[in-house]
Order: structure tokens, then sequence, then C-alpha cells
């Protein structure tokens, strides 16, 4: 198997009938046993082109999706079902449904359309994160992020600023924040698809605070902006405000050209441990 495979068989689809989709959550794309919620947008975004594209509509990207996590599917086998609620001419609108064992786990509004290989902005703030050199920042393994398991991060490579990292020696930042540079770890090109995925895939902002364990999504919206360039991401997570066992977090990936290329912002639950 071609190792740059790996995000693509974790995100496949079988057409099970009109409108259903099969597919199998990759135990390699969870936190804690549970699916990572960007790779459930994948996913979800991966049979809404599927199904658009069985229908003979190019709009073969995903350019916003907002899920609500009703509960988290178990790793293995689930379904999902495609609504197209408008198919326009340059955007078309789809409720996207992941069902295991008949219960309603993930449900997505999603905007999918068509980005040219080479993005044109008319306007554009430049990217406001300095980063040090990736050889200079720290690898997330999957074991050592605070003692949890975060298989995931065996999927990419993320290289954290050691500014934001003082959580892993046990120090306590004052801002809830990480920077730093993202990328597959196969070494596959970060297209839209992959860009759902990378949304999510930082840990959580509050873990330089002093958060405890997994953190839930409750709600997640991304935007894909643009196709990125070839080289590494540069990934910013934080959080706005944290208070009653929830935090609402953004991020925002910008490409090796400097361009935006997509932003997320999601409500979760959270807790310390005092």
């Amino acid at each position: 198997m071609d190792e740059r495979d790996l995000f693509d068989r974790a995100t496949a689809v079988t057409r099970l009938g009109v409108g259903r989709y099969g597919a199998v959550l990759d135990e390699h794309y969870s936190v804690l046993g549970n699916p990572n919620g960007g790779y459930l947008l994948a996913v979800m975004a991966r049979a809404a082109s599927t199904h658009l594209e069985e229908a003979g509509v190019a709009h073969l990207d995903c350019l916003a999706a907002s899920a609500a996590f009703a509960r988290a599917p178990a790793l293995g086998e689930v379904e999902v079902e495609v609504a197209v609620h408008r198919q326009g001419t340059r955007v078309s609108h789809l409720r996207t449904t992941v069902r295991q064992d008949g219960n309603v786990t993930v449900e997505a509004q999603l905007a999918c359309g068509r980005l040219p290989e080479v993005p044109t902005f008319r306007y554009e703030e430049p990217c406001p994160v300095r980063l040090p050199d990736p050889e200079v920042c720290e690898r997330r393994p999957a074991e050592g992020l605070a003692g949890v398991s975060v298989a995931i991060m065996d999927r990419v490579d993320l290289r954290l600023d050691p500014a934001t990292t003082g959580f892993v020696r046990g120090e306590l930042a004052d801002a809830a924040e990480f920077r730093g540079w993202l990328r597959l770890a196969d070494g596959r090109r970060m297209d839209p698809l992959a860009l759902l995925f990378a949304l999510d895939v930082l840990p959580p902002a509050t873990f330089a605070i002093g958060s405890t364990g997994w953190v839930p999504t409750v709600q997640l919206t991304a935007y894909v902006r643009a196709v990125p360039a070839d080289g590494w991401l540069v990934a910013r997570q934080l959080a706005r405000a944290v208070g009653d066992g929830l935090v609402d977090e953004v991020c925002e990936l910008w490409d090796a050209d400097g361009h935006a290329v997509g932003q997320a912002a999601q409500l979760a639950m959270v807790r310390f441990a005092d």
C-alpha cells in the first residue's frame, strides 16, 4: 500500500443506495478511541462530493461545513446519508448525517463548490504568526500530549512553537494558544478535503492553561478558502473564552505562500482538575 493513500483510504466511502454511503472510521484518526471531529467532517464531505459527482455536478470541494455532534460514533462501520437542498451554479447546499446502529451521531450542513488551483484575493490580511524554523519546533507524537494517547498525531507532522508547549513540562501559560507548522505525515498534499481534518488536529488550546482529558466537540464550523500551496501550513489555535465547562476555540491555517486557506470555530466541553 502506498503510504500516501492513508488519508484517502481512511475517508473512503462506498455507495449503498440512493444518497446512502458506507464508511469505516479508522482508529488512526481518533483521540482516546473517539473519531476526531475534523476527520468526521472529511468523511462527510467525501460522501457529499461523491454524491454530487454521481449526479454530474462538479462541486467536489467542501467550502463550508457546520456540524453538530450528538454523540461520538464508535470506530468501525457507519452510514452517511446525503441530501441535496439546492444544486446551484457555483455552490450546492447539502445535509449529511452519520448514523451508527440506527442512531444519529453527527449531522452537518455543507456548502460545496470548486476552488481554483491558484487562488486570487482582492483583499487579504497578512499572516500574523511568526514561528521558529520547523527543526527548532517540537514534534508532537501520538504519546506525549499531557499523558493522553492521541492516535491522529501519527497521521500529521505537527511542530509546535516551544513558546507554547510549557504544559508538557507542567508549566501553565497565561494564554490558551498553540502555534506551529503542520503537514500530513505521509507526504500527501494538503488539499481542500485534508484541510477539514487539519482544522481540528491541533491540541485543545486549553491544555496550555491546564485542562485535562478529552475535549469533546459540541459544534464545529469550518471554512476552506483556498487550495494550499505545497509545503508546510502555519497553524494557530486559540481559545476566546473558557467557563462553565465550555470553551470556544478558533483555528486558522495559512499556506507556504502566506495565504489564509482555512479557518474553523468550535464549541467544546472542557474540564480542569481543580
